[in-house]
């Protein structure tokens, strides 16, 4: 409202100023005449007359400023002048910026003939420059009078420019010279008043006054103060006694009417109407009503260069020249763009004019010499269509060779722009990083013969730097030597000032009278004139040339021109903004956007050649990222700038095979990226069809030298031949795969001339990388590194003194740019990147000016073949390579290559693979044992990943698992455990980090911190006595005598295989978790699989891996619903886990089918998969997902198929095939009818089948041996030997004799097909027994043998069973089948199953496992033992439980593994290794016990010596009223490292107590001593202690344990994001170098200023204070916006919602608590009922977890009783259009909601558009719930990395910390 309110006063206003007749100011009526007498002795205006004096040096008064009409309102300023000079008064002339001010102070000088002393004050400003300097001559220094000594004595006018620039205390120096005339110099004189001085005159003689070193101030002596008011301008507020000194007159812009009148008398050629319009305008931005729209002042003072010209240009279009005066576009956030447009088109300027990118529109047609003329040039321009020749200054290098520049419309008609701003003033070009401000610079300095002379301006260049700098001659002397600034002005070059927008407002303002006026005054009195006014002057006096340079007066070449580079300011941040009012009144601007896509197409195409599609779709997604809407991916843009582009294209071109998206990742450095953005990239990415190629880590890389040629890869090089090899660096380096990898790209980079950056963490070896690349280019180095305090010198050259006389030695990059070296520049982000700039010129053109005054040119520079010792030449063959660390956390450095990323060519040194860093610790340690390598090459990738996450702190690399392994290898009896602890001690003393590393450590078997003792395995119980139950006998002839046995006929035919179909294979992670880490058992490792919600486990498979290691087998797990088999590979997790589902090969029936899969592994590794219901049988090949179908005969199928039909119905018996997994390596599988009497064997290598129906209806069928020998078990419990006698198969009876105490017969679940050794069965039995014998397991019993059966069928066969005691199972239903929860390990003479129950004196203490859990049954019949291991309970039992019980399927599968082990996998799909052999066990605990080490005893001995003191009685202790810090002392309340005391790090204290002091911290094994009654009494102390503190804040025990359990799930983020608050937060309070101080250290830059003698020569680090007038620093602001809907309260018992967002919420209140200064958040909730429910409020946050824990109850009440209803979008409209009003540095709105919105009819479009409503503020939407695809697709209609499905809520404090950490690093 208040915007449109302004607007339309600003349009009555503009109505005014555009009508003629109200444009007369009726204060000018009045005309005031100025008279001079005809001597030009007096001078009258009005009423005041002066009388002149003839000035002594008249070359010193200012000429051609006054003119010859002189409009009123100057006219009475200069009365007002003359009347002050009268007085004898001190003028301050105040106003806003521009020349207008100096105008009328030396238009008076002129008029009055006054000589002047002209002080440019700048930050830089000391006493020194307005008093006395020392210098030294002969060796002998004195003082030197400074400016206003000279005028004060001399009777000059003292004229003080930029009052407000000067530091405090600074000014305060001429208190008593303005008020009394009197001023005590360094040198002992006294300057006094004239009066005093001629009273002592007349008492005293001159030589005694001479005596007593006393100097007259002359009469005359006057000071003209010229300042801006600050406030509203920046700078420093006048000293109350300095503004009481002056008397003040305030200095505006003219009135409208006269500076029209004079605008058209000055430009005749310019019409009317466009000059008072662009007057108009200018007016009517300079109204209080503009600025409080926030506009900067326009350039009024200006508007006379455009009117050149428009006069000389007439057909240019009026708007684009208002634009070079005032580039609003380039300084005001977007929307403030309409106020400004909506001024435009009111005075008829079209704001909407756009650049022509038509050819022959506007052109650079000719520019040529003019022959008779020198320093002119002859151009002829196209505008608009229509050439107009003029003449402009030009410099005199014609003839140079032109740099390379490809003519684009859109440069042609920059060029003609940049031109006629050339012919009447300095410019400024403004554009992004990399988008060819240079390149046209250099182009516009060819195109008119200039010799350029850059200028690399960086933050802490000093106005000295700028103009003029002290040296010392050879002799010792101290002198003056000239910038190159000011010998460009005076030899007429282009001077170049690139990065302008780095130098400070205060440094800068020493040019600005240079700019203005052409007039310069240096430090030593050295004055520059415009050459018009010196050729006045010269000719006035009649002066030669010589007398003026005798005199310290130079001419200006009127060729001098400035051209500033400078990248635009970043709106909206507090710092940054260059573009000040008083900024634009010294150029005329020039903005350079970035080119179009087919603009830079033809660029490169004619640069480079042809653009291969890969290039023009990188040119076209540069494009895109540019004009995205979102900043993140803006940001990127810059990454993918032109420069970066034409370096893409040349890599391409060279080297076709390059990756684009690799390109663009390493264009980004996307590895580093924070997760935001890398999102948002990727989905750009993937969105224009960028993916990534092929993984080539397989791919060998060859690296070698021969015959001097260097090959890498596919890439060739010479190798250099150096002068020595002294320099060449010689590291140890191993060939890894990725380092070779990496070497590849930077020699292909190196081949093409580029620099090179490798960016990455500490220890991934960048610095090992560069050693070796130079090493195997032979190439000699030069090395520095950076730090903090690296200054431009110290990077460039180094002073010294020797004899009296400054020195400067060249530094490392200097000594590497003659020689032709390779400078290494390591820690390059450590250094302020205002220092690694000055790289910038020397990096991309080969020039660099050092601050001794040498210049650095390559050697095709003009400056090249001049002997100049001031001129070194670059070798061609210098290179530089740069190494920084990752830009962001957790090294918050300087971000170097956001700075100059673009001018290298850049590389990611990331950690190496999981593979690449195996072969690196292979070649460090040779004997370590692989096991543990992968162990700790597992932990320590894991931990980046938490480091990537922000979870930790430290981002561990290679390097610390190196130094491990070395130690290892050199000292292999030392437990890993306990040499981890040389690079993990760091954090043993942070307890979240401490906590991270063990469990990481644990997840992958490295016993942290575990005990040797710390072993848990299953009690051994005594196994019962083998019991001989009865005899077995094979009958030769048939029952009830019967001579002949059954013969049964085989039914031979072929099989036909049907397929194969190629079915998907999908790979998935999967987190391997080593078991054996804390505690050591049976279970070896563990891993979830990620299952369907539906799914149920059916069937588990081991295929071997040949190693008898169990972590090289595969293992396969077989679900249903859907139907689909995983397999992986635990060992190393090289490849991911396989899934394939199997739906579209099973049958489909409409009945109630429940598939039922089994399955086993053949020979070749491929799966082989029996579906029981429909007897459909497969192979399947999990690596390439081909599935061939096994097809038996029709008849089998129509039988199969009237089973289905039979089951759907539910009558009938039922009857299935049930595969029986033996034989299979022999590509030989049984089938057998269960309940019925059919077998089918069958031959997958000769595809035949053989089918035998027995006479009998089988319960059971068990493989005997490798020949076909089965024993089948009927339903009766009759058992049957079933031969092969060739042609067929023959049936014998086998006759079971029960013992005479039991007349039971043996049933038999499982038998172990091959025969037990004879050393397991003696051991068995206890006596010695060598017999072929079976193991078998009895469904009732433990275990059974029969001896000799079946091979001696001749005689009775004894069967041994153990019998299990006082514990009977569940009996197995007939569709499971045991051999799924049953192994037998023959050698190991063990039988396992899995039971639902076991005996209470199984355990220790008699105490069974809490829980409905299972357990493996260990029957180990050589150790005659028997053991219960327990089985973890499945996490999370499956909701389709009910049919799993209906299905009859296991609750627990077992399958064999290598090396006599187990695999299980329960209902919930988590795998589990075990381990049960004794023999196996026991060498593994010894490695176990290995891995820990055995010196943690030896430790203990060391931690009782730390105090020496003994606990006696916990008390709360003294409170120290000013909180002093205290180690130990028994005595204070809050120390640390003591005891019995309240306070942190000690021991026996009642509870912790934080008092804001360094911890210093008791070791664990001192606290364990606190005797058991003393840690009684803390206990209830601090129970009492805490319970008074919940009194304290009105909070009951049970919200105390109920916030507890709220905090505990978000515990590690709050920790973690608190981490990055602290770190943050002591990088902004870093402290800052301050100079011109009196003590401190010796500032490097005043090493002259030291030897003379003066003071100020020393620098301090301190807190920098903000700059006085600087835009205030705000906080950032946050706004979370939650669902407090009913569907939160509803859906949260289905998936935890609401929970999890108080869980977030929580978060919010406890990490940000403390830092309000920085961040401020607030909490707003949104339900059916209101859009906005005020939860928490900015000003008034939670202070303790009483009031958090309210804001929660809040938030799950007003889910519970609110209405149904929905205002997410009132909401996010709300919370976006609330924080666009507030200040702040940024703002941020998150807004959690379900997706759930079609229901409330709001659609995607509406969302997005009310959360990008605003562009000053970042949204994010979080949904946490969605019904199908609605989340989904309510993401992709918002930006990229700007939305996130979060359906596991457990992710949400993870997302929330993502976005809160990424807002933070900005």
């Amino acid at each position: 409202m208040r915007s449109q309110i302004v607007l339309s006063r600003l349009h009555v206003l503009s109505r005014i100023l555009a009508t003629p007749r109200i444009c007369r100011s009726p204060t000018t009526a009045s005309y005031v005449p100025l008279r001079l007498s005809s001597e030009s002795s007096v001078v009258t205006i009005n009423d005041v007359t002066k009388q002149l004096k003839k000035p002594k040096h008249p070359e010193l008064v200012p000429v051609g400023y006054l003119s010859e009409e002189l409009p009123q309102s100057m006219l009475k300023h200069l009365r007002w002048l003359l009347q002050k000079d009268q007085l004898g008064q001190d003028v301050f002339l105040i106003g806003p910026p521009g020349p207008l001010r100096r105008l009328l102070a030396l238009s008076y000088l002129q008029l009055t003939k006054r000589e002047v002393e002209f002080v440019t004050l700048t930050r830089d400003t000391t006493d020194t420059d307005l008093k006395q300097r020392r210098e030294i001559r002969g060796g002998t220094s004195f003082y030197h009078d400074q400016n206003a000594v000279r005028a004060a004595v001399e009777g000059r006018v003292l004229v003080l420019e930029g009052i407000e620039k000067a530091e405090r205390n600074v000014l305060p120096v001429l208190n008593n010279l303005l008020e009394n005339r009197e001023m005590q110099l360094e040198d002992g004189r006294l300057l006094i008043s004239s009066s005093r001085y001629d009273k002592l005159i007349q008492e005293h003689s001159q030589e005694e006054l001479d005596r007593m070193n006393l100097v007259r101030v002359d009469e005359d002596f006057r000071v003209i103060a010229l300042g801006l008011p600050s406030p509203p301008y920046q700078g420093h507020p006048l000293d109350p006694p300095l503004r009481s000194r002056f008397q003040a007159r305030d200095v505006s812009s003219l009135p409208y009417k006269e500076h029209l009148q004079q605008l058209l008398e000055d430009h005749p050629g310019v019409s009317n109407d466009i000059a008072s319009r662009t007057l108009s305008l200018a007016h009517t931005i300079l109204t209080q009503e503009c600025k409080g729209l926030g506009l900067p002042d326009f350039p009024i003072d200006n508007l006379a260069s455009i009117m050149t010209i428009l006069s000389k240009y007439p057909e240019v279009e009026p708007t684009r020249l208002i634009n070079r005066l005032y580039p609003y576009h380039a300084f005001l956030p977007q929307e403030t763009y309409k106020s400004v447009e909506e001024l435009f088109s009111t005075f008829g300027f079209n704001p909407f004019q756009k650049s022509s990118t038509s050819a022959g529109i506007n052109e650079v047609r000719k520019t040529q010499p003019l022959t008779d003329s020198q320093g002119i040039a002859e151009v002829t321009l196209q505008v608009e269509r229509k050439e107009v020749t003029t003449q402009v200054f030009s410099g005199n290098s014609w003839g140079s060779p032109p740099p390379p520049f490809v003519f684009t419309p859109y440069h042609h008609e920059m060029l003609t722009e940049i031109i006629q701003s050339h012919s009447v003033k300095d410019m400024c070009i403004i554009g992004p990083r990399g988008c060819g401000k240079s390149a046209v610079v250099s182009k516009i300095a060819h195109m008119l013969g200039y010799q350029t002379e850059p200028i690399l301006v960086y933050q802490d260049m000093t106005s000295r730097d700028l103009v003029q700098q002290r040296v010392t001659s050879a002799n010792g002397d101290t002198a003056w030597q000239f910038s190159p600034l000011v010998n460009a002005a005076l030899e007429g070059k282009m001077a170049i000032l690139d990065g302008i927008h780095r130098l400070h407002h205060g440094t800068l303002a020493v040019l600005h009278r240079l700019i203005h006026d052409r007039e310069l005054q240096l430090y030593d009195g050295t004055r520059l004139l415009h050459s018009d006014r010196f050729d006045l002057i010269k000719k006035k006096n009649g002066l030669s040339h010589a007398d003026m340079t005798a005199r310290g007066i130079y001419r200006i070449h009127p060729s001098f021109r400035i051209v500033a580079l400078a990248e635009p300011p970043v709106i909206g941040a507090a710092q940054g903004q260059w573009l000040t009012p008083e900024a634009l009144t010294l150029f005329l601007y020039h903005n350079i956007r970035r080119l179009s896509s087919q603009e830079t197409i033809s660029l490169v195409n004619k640069l480079v050649g042809d653009c291969s599609p890969p290039v023009e779709q990188l040119i076209t997604l540069a494009s895109k990222l540019s004009m995205s809407t979102d900043p993140a991916l803006r940001s990127l843009a810059e990454s993918l700038s032109l420069r970066q582009i034409i370096r893409i294209a040349k890599r391409f071109r060279a080297y076709p095979a390059f990756d684009l998206h690799s390109a663009v990742y390493k264009a980004c450095l996307a590895r580093f990226l924070p997760p935001l953005a890398k999102q948002a990239l990727d989905s750009t990415l993937e969105n224009r069809g960028i993916t990534k190629t092929s993984n080539l880590e397989n791919q060998e890389l060859i690296c070698e030298v021969e015959d001097g040629v260097l090959r890498i890869g596919n890439t060739h090089a010479q190798v250099y031949v150096p002068e020595t090899n002294t320099k060449v660096p010689n590291t140890l380096f191993f060939d890894i795969h990725q380092h070779v990898a990496v070497l590849e790209n930077m020699l292909q980079d190196w081949l093409l001339g580029d620099h090179l950056l490798l960016v990455g963490n500490q220890g991934v070896g960048k610095n090992k990388l560069a050693d070796r690349f130079l090493y195997l280019l032979s190439r000699p180095r030069e090395y520095i590194q950076l730090h903090r305090d690296t200054t431009v010198q110290s990077l460039t050259i180094q002073p010294v003194v020797q004899d009296g006389r400054i020195q400067h030695e060249d530094s490392p990059l200097v000594v590497a740019v003659k020689t032709g070296h390779v400078l290494v520049v390591d820690e390059a982000d450590k250094a302020p990147t205002h220092v690694t700039c000055v790289l910038k010129t020397l990096v991309e053109s080969g020039e660099m000016l050092l601050s001794d005054g040498r210049r650095i040119v390559p050697n095709t520079h003009p400056l090249a073949s001049a002997d100049s010792p001031n001129i070194i030449i670059s070798h061609p063959d210098f290179r530089m390579i740069v190494l920084a660390n990752r830009p962001g956390f957790p090294f918050l450095g300087n971000d170097f290559f956001g700075s100059l990323g673009d001018l290298f060519s850049c590389h990611a040194i990331d950690n190496p693979s999981v593979e690449s860093e195996m072969s690196l610790l292979r070649s460090y340690g040779p004997d370590v044992p692989e096991d543990i390598m992968r162990r700790l090459v597992g932990a320590f990738s894991e931990l980046r990943d938490l480091a990537d996450q922000a979870l930790i702190q430290y981002p561990y690399s290679t390097r610390e698992v190196v130094n491990i392994i070395k130690h290892l290898q050199e000292f292999p009896n030392d437990g890993v455990a306990s040499v981890i602890r040389n690079v993990v001690d760091f954090d043993t003393w942070s307890g979240d980090a401490k906590d991270t590393l063990i469990r990481v450590m644990h997840h992958h078997g490295i016993p942290v911190g575990t005990s040797p003792n710390s072993v848990n395995l299953a009690k051994k119980l005594p196994l019962p006595e083998p019991k001989l139950t009865g005899m077995w006998q094979v009958a030769r002839q048939r029952p009830k005598g019967k001579t002949a046995l059954i013969q049964l006929p085989v039914e031979s035919s072929s099989i036909r295989l049907k397929g194969p179909v190629q079915l998907s294979v999908f790979h998935q992670p999967v987190d391997v978790t080593e078991a054996r880490s804390a505690v050591f058992t049976e279970q070896q490792s563990y891993w979830p699989l990620p299952l369907y919600e539906t799914a149920l486990v059916t069937d588990i498979a081991v295929s071997p891996g040949g190693t008898q290691d169990p972590l090289d087998d595969c293992v396969h797990v077989a679900t249903v619903a859907p139907a689909a088999v995983y397999s992986f590979v635990p060992r190393g997790r090289k490849h991911p886990m396989k899934q394939v589902l199997l739906q579209d090969v099973l049958p489909r029936y409409r009945s109630a089918y429940q598939p039922r899969l089994r399955m086993s592994h053949l020979p070749n590794k491929n799966l082989l998969i029996h579906e029981e219901t429909s007897n459909t049988l497969m192979t399947v090949d999990m690596d390439t997902g081909s599935v061939t179908c096994v097809q038996l005969n029709s008849m089998f199928e129509a039988a199969a198929e009237t089973l289905l039909k039979r089951l759907g119905s539910g009558g009938g018996n039922q009857t299935f095939f049930r595969m029986c997994k033996n034989k299979l390596e022999q590509w030989q599988l049984t089938l057998w009818e269960v309940g019925g009497g059919r077998l089918l064997f069958i031959n997958l290598l000769n595809e035949t089948l053989h089918t035998v129906t027995l006479p009998i209806i089988m319960s059971s069928l068990h493989l005997l041996d490798g020949t076909y020998q089965l024993l089948a078990v009927d339903k009766d419990g009759g058992k049957w030997l079933l031969k092969d006698n060739i042609n067929n198969f023959v049936l014998h009876p086998v006759i079971q004799t029960p013992n005479e105490q039991d007349s039971s017969s043996l049933n038999v679940s499982c038998i172990a097909p091959p025969a037990l050794s004879d050393f397991v069965l003696s051991s068995a039995l206890g006596q010695q027994i060598s017999a072929p014998s079976r193991l078998m397991v009895p469904p009732d019993a433990l275990a059974a043998v029969a001896v000799g059966f079946p091979e001696l069928d001749a005689s009775e066969n004894e069967i041994y069973v153990w019998e299990r005691e006082n514990l009977s199972l569940k009996t197995s239903p007939t569709t499971s089948d045991p051999t799924s929860f049953t192994v037998l390990l023959k050698d190991a003479g063990q039988v396992v199953r899995a039971v639902d129950q076991a005996p209470k004196n199984a355990f220790e203490y008699d105490t069974q496992p809490s829980g409905d859990g299972l357990f493996l049954e260990i029957t180990d019949l050589v150790n005659h033992s028997l053991s219960y291991v327990p089985v973890p309970r499945a996490s999370q039992s499956s909701p389709y439980w009910a049919w799993t019980v209906s299905s009859r399927t296991s609750p627990l599968f077992l399958a064999a593994t290598s090396g006599q082990g187990i695999a299980t996998v329960d209902s919930a799909g988590v795998v589990r290794l075990w381990q049960t052999g004794s023999v196996g066990l026991q060498k593994a605990l010894t490695e176990w016990r290995k891995m820990i080490g055995e010196d943690t005893g030896h430790l203990r001995l060391e931690f009782d010596r730390f105090s020496g003191e003994d606990t006696t009685e916990p008390k709360h202790g003294k409170e120290d009223p000013s909180n002093a810090p205290h180690v130990g002392g028994n005595t204070w309340a809050g120390g640390t490292g003591g005891r019995d005391t309240a306070g942190l790090g000690g021991k026996g204290g009642p509870y912790r107590l934080d008092a804001g002091h360094d911890v210093h911290q008791l070791s664990q094994a001192e606290k364990d001593a606190v005797p058991e009654e003393v840690r009684r009494a803390a206990r209830e102390m601090a129970q009492k202690a805490f319970k008074e503190r919940l009194r304290e804040i009105r909070m009951s025990e049970y919200d105390a344990s109920l916030y507890e359990k709220l905090a505990s799930g978000v515990e590690q983020q709050i920790r973690a994001l608190r981490g990055i608050l602290n770190s943050l937060q002591a990088k902004g309070k870093e402290r800052q170098w301050l100079r011109h101080r009196t003590t401190g250290e010796l500032d490097d830059t005043k090493l002259i200023e030291g030897l003379a003698g003066e003071r100020n020569i020393y620098r301090q680090r301190r807190e920098e204070e903000p700059e006085v007038g600087a835009p205030q620093s705000h906080p950032k602001r946050l706004r979370l916006v939650v669902d407090v809907s009913g569907s939160m309260y509803r859906f949260n018992g289905h998936d935890g919602r609401l929970e999890r967002e108080l869980e977030a919420t929580l978060m919010v209140m406890e990490a940000f608590e403390g830092f309000e200064n920085k961040f401020k958040y607030d909490i707003y909730g949104h339900s059916g009922e209101e859009a906005a429910v005020p939860l928490v409020d900015c000003n008034s946050v939670p202070r303790n977890n009483k009031e958090r824990l309210d804001v929660l109850k809040t938030m799950q009440a007003h889910s519970q009783f609110c209405l149904s209803g929905d205002h997410t979008l009132e909401a996010a409209v709300d919370a976006v259009r609330h924080m666009a009003t507030e200040e702040s540095d940024e703002s941020f709105v998150i807004l959690l909601s379900d997706a759930n919105l079609d229901r409330y009819g709001i659609r995607p479009s509406e969302l997005t558009k009310a959360l990008t409503a605003e562009s000053t503020v970042n949204t994010y939407a979080i949904f946490i719930g969605s019904l199908g695809d609605q989340a989904n697709r309510l993401t992709e209609a918002l930006p990229a990395g700007r939305s996130f499905v979060c359906l596991d809520l457990t992710k949400l404090p993870q997302i929330l910390q993502q976005i809160f950490t990424s807002a933070m690093l900005k």
